[in-house]
């Protein structure tokens, strides 16, 4: 799951990035309202923090946009500021949860499982042929057994099981996965995709990561 955190303060971004990356999230930090917007539109979110109080666009304006044009992806608001009025104002803007600093990361956490856990439109499991991914314990299991992924691996597969017998061009994974910012190279994609297909050979799967020659990759029934 990859989270857009849009906090100023240099030290407390860093922070946020850190608990999140530590609890198996991606996270990717912006430092202003205009910024969050830019990267918001490509899609590539599933949830964002933004903190009210940011130069130029403040929090509640970049809410306000994303509601306006239809979004409904999760979003925590953070500020500063404890009062009844400032809450009720960030929840009328629509968003789905409100934390005041200081906080702990418990909350925090909690916090964002909540509002994903509320957001989502599917169950837990996902599954196709004989294997099945939970997305609560990262497990990739089939009737001979089961493998824990890595935080990579299971976002590679969670896309690939939500999008069956779909082309993901390798791009997409590098943007959803690795990031705008990363220095990481293109061929980082092949690498994960050969350790997920060695998995599901190892559990007898009926399905099969397909290699599109310089398109993507797709998951597709065996034939």
């Amino acid at each position: 799951m990859r989270l857009l955190v849009a906090e100023d303060e240099a030290s407390l971004s860093r922070a946020l990035c850190a608990i999140l990356r530590k609890n198996n999230y991606e996270a990717d930090a912006v430092f202003d309202g205009a910024s969050a917007l830019e990267y918001l539109n490509t899609g590539n979110y599933d949830a964002a923090i933004l903190d009210i109080m940011m130069p130029g666009v403040d929090g509640i304006g970049v809410l306000r946009r994303l509601r306006e044009r239809g979004s409904d992806l999760p979003v925590l608001l953070l500020t500063a500021r404890a009062e009844v009025e400032d809450k009720v104002l960030g929840l009328d803007s629509g968003a789905n949860d409100y934390l005041t600093k200081p906080f702990a990361a418990q909350e925090l956490l909690a916090r964002i499982r909540a509002m994903t856990r509320a957001c989502a439109q599917d169950t837990s499991l996902l599954r196709m042929g004989n294997i099945s991914l939970n997305r609560a314990t990262f497990e990739l299991s089939s009737p001979s057994g089961s493998f824990r992924l890595a935080r990579k691996e299971f976002q590679m597969m969670e896309m690939l099981l939500s999008h069956p017998r779909t082309l993901i061009p390798t791009e997409r994974f590098m943007e959803r996965i690795w990031g705008y910012d990363n220095e990481a190279e293109i061929h980082v994609v092949w690498v994960y995709i050969s350790y997920l297909r060695k998995k599901l050979a190892t559990l007898g799967a009926n399905v099969q990561i397909k290699v599109s020659r310089n398109a993507g990759y797709s998951l597709e029934e065996s034939a």
